[in-house]
């Protein structure tokens, strides 16, 4: 059996709870600020540089190719071996060496961290 509710138009509405006072938060301890190494130090920038010339370097030995008479078509020039094989080397060897170069970590930073 369904109970029903009185439609009662005198009915008073029920206030809203009163919400609790928020507790303070405790006191944040002050830390001393150090000030931040530098994330790379010239030792990263020599290795950065060494990897922007391998790559330019591969650069360069995959331009090039023209042919001494444009009516001909010599395969020998345009698929040379240092075009398709050493170049792509030379440029993902000088990528390898800027990866090293990010994530090489200074002596004295490595030191701290060993402690």
């Amino acid at each position: 059996m369904a109970v029903s509710k009185p439609n009662n138009p005198q009915a008073r509405p029920v206030p809203p709870r009163p919400t609790p006072a928020p507790t303070p938060a405790p006191a944040a301890k002050k830390r001393e600020l150090k000030p931040l190494e530098p994330l790379f130090v010239k030792e990263n920038y020599i290795w950065m540089g060494i990897g922007a010339v391998i790559v330019a370097l591969g650069m360069l030995l995959m331009t090039g190719g023209k042919n001494q008479d444009p009516n001909t078509f010599d395969t020998t020039v345009v698929y040379s071996t240092t075009r398709i094989t050493i170049a792509p080397i030379l440029i993902v060897l000088g990528l390898l060496v800027e990866v090293y170069a990010l994530f090489k970590k200074p002596k004295a930073v490595a030191k701290t961290i060993a402690e």
